[in-house]
């Protein structure tokens, strides 16, 4: 693979998308434009666990920053905050007095302040209920305001301006009174109510935690899961295996299936049964339930001796697999899904197949996947990519041979420390309850590993941004340019998606070409992969990516009822060639059977 020293980063330009593809079928069913989604309204009777549940399922691992958060990084956007405000000492004197003012109108009982709808922290009656109560979350909230205020108002800018807010949305979150025992009227009561037991057993889920968690409130109740037995259970066989990969085949659940192979590539940083959790939201059964032949990747999880697996080596194996899928199913080519780092390998791969004139792919389908890396260089995450930064990360990862996935798990809960720290802090310190019990939570707590080298070759991806320059990285000789590849394309991303949010995905439909379907789903980062239908709150947009600009697109856009996934696989069944009788056995003469789903490889610490 073709490397670039981190520290020398060239400028990246920008080149004409691919040519157009043939149109899809246009869906048919109940539409209309596109509108902005309504704010969730604050629902105070959910109880705490299920909040945090579904907070945090809107917020999981998938694809983490890379880079880590270095307590240097930090230190240093606390002391351009610091300077930027000395600097300008009428600001700060001004939203102190402000400031005053309002705490005399809290004091008095005359102040209006109100929290935001959505923050659950002081959605529950309680808050009002109670005079000192009351007027602590108004102070709270008056004091966040103003010290928000005040640091948007030094006028920072780039990645100064991200640090800082950064940095200020830690510290004031850390700040609030509901992470405290005095300060929340929710954990007193708890404590009063029983005896004090509540306490106890927070301390002991706190001292569990400092022994095996890191000091981090754990944000799953682990022992109510199984890998293969309550999740990841739909019957499939293993029929390949190499040192880096299992294909995992289903067995169908239709008289008939269509032809060609689906091939879903998941993220190398996380085990792929993100596909396969509960029945009622498994990919894999609505899959098979279309009578679409499923073949999933599982990745192995890699340890420092594998240190030297790098992009060129998953590519070849994703090959291999790709190979025994067509030979198992008598065809010639394969319809091939990437979500999050596997929407990035695959897109690689993608390239290296047409580069090479090599012709397997019937289709291409990525889900919350970014490749363009310029397009999202305004975020508050994008404020930790620095080259050195990015240096610093690789060396870490040479040395120790392996970026380890509960690594990045920690970095990422500071990133977003309301959601995935303090909630958890409340539930199961202060309330001594137990963390909840929730698919989602454990696959995301189920983290891996990855190699020092192909931890590397994702870094290198932001400077040399090749899906964007062709030819800036070669992969076994082979140069890679998208505008190669001719093949259909659709692509998913969700309204809420911090990780990859949803404009940057657009021009991830863009690169593949302005007849790319793009689809944009009413949900989050990893609610866009599990959008069972029968949801009647779920909603999907969807047009072709012929719109230069993501805020033109949604002028262009039509709006559909429930999941995207119904629209998709009529998508798919177009792109399968045809149907025929399910295969009464798996694998074939060349490709035994190995073992049943999920394989071993899932199972690997």
């Amino acid at each position: 693979m073709a490397r670039r020293d981190a520290s020398t980063p060239p400028k990246a330009s920008r080149k004409t998308p691919a040519a157009p593809r043939p149109d899809a079928k246009k869906q048919s069913g109940k539409h209309d434009p596109i509108g902005e989604p309504a704010p969730e309204p604050a629902r105070p009777s959910t109880p705490l666990a299920q909040q945090i549940a579904e907070e945090a399922a809107q917020n999981t691992l998938a694809l983490n920053p890379l880079i880590g958060m270095r307590t240097e990084d930090l230190m240093q956007g606390a002391r351009t905050v610091l300077g930027a405000l000395a600097a300008q000492p009428q600001i700060v004197a001004q939203q102190w007095m402000d400031f005053m003012k309002e705490m005399g109108r809290i004091v008095t009982g005359q102040s209006e302040v109100e929290p935001d709808s959505k923050d659950k922290r002081f959605a529950h009656p309680a808050w009002n209920e109670n005079r000192f109560h009351k007027a602590l979350m108004q102070s709270y909230t008056a004091w966040a305001k103003t010290v928000q205020e005040a640091v948007e108002k030094t006028g920072l800018e780039g990645k100064d301006a991200a640090r800082a807010r950064l940095v200020t949305s830690i510290f004031v979150d850390a700040m609030a009174p509901s992470n405290t025992l005095v300060g929340n009227p929710l954990a007193l009561k708890q404590a009063i109510d029983s005896k004090g037991a509540s306490l106890v057993e927070g301390m002991k889920n706190y001292l569990s935690d400092l022994a095996k968690n890191g000091g981090l409130p754990s944000q799953v109740d682990m022992s109510k899961f199984k890998v293969g037995e309550n999740l990841a259970n739909t019957p499939g066989t293993v029929v390949f295996k190499n040192e880096l990969v299992e294909l995992v085949v289903y067995t169908p659940t239709t008289e008939k299936v269509w032809a060609r192979p689906f091939v879903l590539v998941p993220p190398q940083i996380n085990k792929y049964y993100s596909v396969d959790l509960a029945p009622n939201k498994s990919m894999i059964r609505f899959l098979l339930a279309n009578g679409i032949q499923p073949y999933c990747i599982s990745w192995r999880n890699p340890t420092a001796r594998h240190r030297d697996w790098g992009l060129d080596s998953y590519i070849h194996a994703l090959d291999e697999a790709v190979d025994a899928a067509c030979a198992i199913s008598g065809q010639d080519k394969v319809n091939i899904m990437g979500s999050c780092s596997g929407g990035i390998t695959t897109s690689a791969y993608a390239a290296w197949l047409a580069g090479k004139g090599d012709d397997k792919l019937a289709s291409v389908i990525l889900a919350v996947c970014v490749l363009d890396t310029e397009a999202e260089s305004e975020s508050d995450m994008a404020a930790l990519v620095t080259p050195e930064t990015v240096l610093a990360a690789k060396q870490m990862s040479a040395t120790r041979g392996v970026l380890d996935g509960s690594e990045l798990a920690k970095m990422f809960a500071w990133m977003r420390p309301n959601d995935l720290v303090w909630n958890y802090w409340v539930n199961n310190y202060l309330m001594g309850n137990q963390p909840p019990a929730f698919d989602i939570l454990y696959w995301n707590a189920d983290t891996t590993r990855l190699p020092a080298r192909l931890h590397g070759d994702f870094l290198d991806l932001i400077f040399t941004n090749p899906f964007v320059n062709p030819n800036k990285l070669s992969i076994s000789g082979v140069p890679l340019d998208m505008r190669k590849i001719k093949v259909d394309t659709y692509v998913i991303a969700g309204t809420t998606d911090h990780i990859t949010p949803w404009k940057a995905v657009y021009q991830t439909a863009r690169i593949y070409g302005p007849d790319t379907q793009f689809v944009l789903s009413n949900s989050g980062h990893l609610q866009s992969l599990l959008n069972p239908p029968g949801n009647p709150k779920a909603w999907y947009v969807t047009a072709k990516a012929k719109e230069v600009d993501a805020d033109a697109w949604t002028k262009t856009a039509v709006k559909h009822a429930d999941s995207w996934w119904l629209n998709w696989a009529e998508w798919l069944k177009e792109r399968s060639v045809k149907e025929i009788p399910a295969p009464k056995v798996a694998g074939n003469a060349k490709y035994k059977p190995l073992g049943p789903a999920p394989g071993t490889y899932v199972f690997e610490p």
